[in-house]
């Protein structure tokens, strides 16, 4: 059996007169870290959220677990559940408590009791070391302290795999951290990651494949080492040279 677990095909996005997304091919292979990294504007992100369909792609294909989620005879929600997404803005309800966050979907979606959704929620926060915050409320929480529960609340779902888009760029320095910290616990663990990310340390530390966009493009991608100390394209040699 293949272990790719996405696939995209001659995906492209158009903006109105911007070409957010020019024929891209790309896989990611089950257990993978994939960091995609570029300059603002490159598509970095809008390739990301094309991979879970919030974003419609203008032409291409798009396969995950063997299903096209481009294929409208596809249920795109039921697929989204195995696709956890953890957004630059950490999206949880202020109204709630950290556990009704964590518990709402897998209640709601996967029909999970009430015990068994706490039980695993709980779970999570011990090991994001949270469990204490159970109780809170997304307010009294720092920002780093959300993004890790916003980390959980996907991983509440039991996915397959976890998209990151920018997860600590919304973050003060000192609490970038404590939420690489979980991701690289997570990729130790052989979750299948893609991570679009301003982190370059993370990207050679930790992802086993890194992508480089620009204008829409996959200009490069390799594994980590020689990505970062042998870059092929010229565009790559001088993003490095301004970023490192």
């Amino acid at each position: 059996m293949s272990d790719v677990i996405i696939k995209v095909d001659g995906l492209s996005k158009d903006f109105s007169t911007t070409k957010a997304l020019d024929n891209i091919n790309a896989e990611i292979h089950n257990g993978e870290v994939v960091a995609v990294i570029g300059p603002s504007g490159s598509g970095k992100s809008t390739f990301l959220r094309c991979l879970n369909l919030l974003e419609e792609p203008t032409a291409g294909h798009i396969f995950f677990e063997g299903s096209d989620i481009t294929d409208p005879k596809n249920d795109i929600n039921k697929l989204r559940q195995r696709m956890g997404m953890v957004f630059q803005q950490f999206n949880l309800f202020p109204h709630m408590t950290i556990m009704q966050n964590l518990t709402l979907a897998p209640m709601k979606l996967q029909k999970k009791t009430k015990q068994e959704a706490e039980d695993k929620a709980m779970e999570l926060l011990k090991r994001v070391g949270l469990d204490d915050r159970a109780d809170s409320y997304p307010g009294q929480l720092s920002g780093g302290q959300k993004q890790r529960i916003a980390i959980v609340r996907s991983l509440c779902m039991q996915p397959d795999v976890m998209l990151f888009d920018e997860p600590t760029s919304a973050l003060d320095p000192e609490m970038v951290g404590e939420v690489l910290e979980v991701m690289r616990d997570l990729a130790k663990e052989n979750m299948t990651m893609v991570v679009v990310t301003h982190e370059m340390g993370f990207a050679r530390e930790v992802a086993s494949r890194v992508i480089f966009m620009e204008k829409g493009k996959i200009i490069e991608e390799n594994e980590p080492k020689e990505f970062f100390e042998n870059p092929q394209s010229q565009r790559l040699k001088d993003f490095l040279n301004t970023v490192l």
